[in-house]
């Protein structure tokens, strides 16, 4: 690399992104709506098409690929259409029909999703719920909630002893058990499914694929239906964001019991012929460190992590040059998503593989939900800027309505859910007089002149409450800013302050970072300068911290407080610490509460 380029002057490597369209028009009542003309595939239309046209075309491929030991558990595509087949014919022959629920308490690995595209192929919905619903210590009432409102009629587990307390429950009495590792008494065994007769596929397009749960941040979980046409065409809408007709290369940890995971990167990879290396590492201290290993290993095409995940891993990068020149080798994409990313990480992921390659990578996002697929809106052109959402992708519309002073954002196209089980009332009442799935959250046009530039999250609208003083606080909008406003400090931070007389902090602290820094009189130096600078910046009271309390240790995703894609469920955080939230709004607050 020229020791002159530096991070401003250096060109970006080719993303191989299709040019980017858009029409937009404004409406006399002040909504906008942004649509993106441009055409996408229509040659799958259920999920087992991709996979039968890939096991003919490219049948020695890796299609999935799994730590075994030291080294990798593959499939092909022409043996996971062969074990697919075997194992749609075994559930045919428990007596699974058309409209049954598979219920999956499992990782994600291979024999899971082996086994849920042979329940897809005979029109069998699977609902991949969280492993932390069932797994030893969680709390089985939501799982019981989940089976009343799924009403599986069998069950999968990767590990039956893992999951043991979870399938003796009550609620799963009766149910038939299908275990990779460690069945139990009258379980089926995996193994000997593969020995079964092949089924062919039976799948319509408009038949449920899959049952995701909702996070419940709002409230108790839905059932999201995920329909074979739905989960077909979003993948065909992301491959259409980009003119590269080469299969990607892989490496991810995103749960499949979230759309991300089992749509956006599982599905993505499937079709588009690409080859998954499943990474069975977490965006957390503890468990990072299989994560680095396998990037050693594999060097991806595209490469996506939550914020979290992406503030552990350039710390990695930063003092491991192998490690970062076999990252940077050939990847063309790096996504973020699931919670806001601070601009100082991405330029400091952006100086590594300037020093590592001489080039900078983009950055791109999306926004969506798992009802919409879950991609409604992604970057798709090259970006150095953290904070935005990016614009529809191919075949969708986004409309932007007034709603007080923001714009609530309304999202229609193929990809969009047509409801909840079992929530007729619920699912109409999701969608406007003109079919626009109503997501809740705000959004605005970084440049209001020009929609072109693209979207930023403008904050969840049932997540925005008022001060004692009745000013509104943006809780979304202001807790990406304080994110970002105290670069890399903060892994997240919880607002609060309804009723009160200002806002409210509660931080996370993200642990790499906060070493760089030095000691904790530091980390607090640098969180008060931040936030400092984003008061004096802000417009309004609203946007304004009062007093921010720094938390011991880091959310509990047992609780589920974490939630397993990486970003905070606010409501339960604020439940979950009284004390801290006294402590915050005291009278008096003591020396740990910073106030502003």
């Amino acid at each position: 690399m020229d020791g002159n380029t530096s991070l401003s002057t250096a060109p970006f490597r080719d993303a191989r992104y299709a040019p980017r369209r858009l029409d937009v028009t404004r409406r006399d009542d002040g909504a906008l709506v942004l649509a993106n003309p441009t055409p996408y595939g229509e040659q799958f239309l259920t999920t087992l098409e991709a996979l039968a046209r890939w096991s003919v075309e490219a049948p020695d491929r890796v299609w999935l690929a799994e730590r075994a030991g030291e080294g990798w558990r593959t499939v092909t595509y022409a043996q996971a259409a062969e074990q697919v087949a075997a194992l749609a014919g075994a559930l045919k022959g428990l007596g699974l029909k058309r409209g049954d629920t598979l219920l999956i308490l499992a990782r994600n690995g291979v024999d899971h999703a082996l086994i849920a595209y042979a329940a897809m192929s005979q029109a069998v919905a699977v609902s991949p719920v969280s492993p932390q619903y069932g797994l030893a210590g969680a709390d089985l009432s939501r799982l019981a909630y989940a089976c009343g409102v799924l009403k599986p009629d069998v069950v999968y587990a990767d590990d039956a002893a893992a999951f043991s307390g979870a399938l003796a429950a009550d609620f799963l009495k009766g149910l038939p058990i299908i275990a990779s590792a460690n069945a139990g008494e009258g379980h089926i065994r995996f193994e000997d499914m593969l020995a079964s007769p092949p089924a062919a596929s039976v799948a319509q397009p408009d038949d449920t694929a899959k049952l995701l749960l909702t996070s419940g941040s709002t409230g108790r979980p839905k059932a999201v239906i995920g329909l074979h046409r739905n989960i077909s065409l979003n993948a065909a809408q992301i491959a259409a964001c980009f003119d590269d007709p080469e299969p990607p290369v892989v490496v991810n940890a995103a749960p499949w019991s979230h759309s991300l995971g089992a749509n956006a990167i599982l599905h993505m990879v499937l079709h588009r012929g690409g080859t998954l290396y499943i990474d069975a590492g977490q965006p957390t201290p503890a468990r990072f460190a299989e994560t680095v290993r396998n990037l050693h290993e594999v060097a991806p095409t595209y490469h996506n992590m939550v914020p979290a995940g992406w503030a552990l891993f350039v710390t990695e990068l930063e003092k491991d040059e192998a490690l970062a020149r076999t990252f940077f080798s050939r990847v063309r994409v790096l996504q973020y998503g699931g919670a806001s990313m601070a601009q100082s990480i991405l330029d400091r992921v952006q100086a590594v593989a300037v020093r590592a390659v001489g080039e900078r990578i983009t950055f791109a996002t999306g926004y969506g939900s798992t009802e919409t697929g879950p991609t409604a809106c992604n970057i798709h052109w090259l970006n150095a800027r953290s904070g935005m959402i990016g614009l529809p992708v191919p075949g969708t519309a986004v409309k932007l309505v007034p709603a007080g002073e923001k714009f609530e954002i309304r999202v229609k196209g193929p990809q969009v859910s047509p409801g909840y089980l079992g929530e007729p009332e619920l699912s109409a009442q999701a969608f406007d007089e003109e079919g626009f799935y109503r997501l809740g959250d705000a959004a605005r046009a970084i440049d209001p002149a020009d929609p072109e530039a693209g979207l930023m999250f403008d904050g969840r609208l049932v997540e925005n409450f008022k001060l004692a003083s009745g000013t509104f606080v943006a809780a979304g909008a202001l807790r990406v800013a304080a994110v970002s406003a105290v670069g890399g400090a903060v892994s997240d931070a919880v607002v609060c302050g309804e009723g009160q007389e200002g806002v409210g902090l509660m931080l996370f602290l993200d642990p790499s970072n906060c070493a760089r820094l030095g000691g904790e009189d530091a980390v607090r130096a640098a969180i008060r300068e931040g936030l400092e600078r984003m008061n004096t910046a802000a417009k309004g009271g609203g946007g304004k911290v009062w007093r921010a309390l720094i938390l011991d240790g880091a959310p509990d995703a047992a609780s589920g407080e974490l939630t397993d894609k990486g970003y905070i469920n606010q409501a339960m955080a604020r439940d979950r610490r009284p004390a801290e939230l006294a402590r915050l709004f005291a009278d008096a607050p003591d020396d740990g509460v910073m106030t502003f």
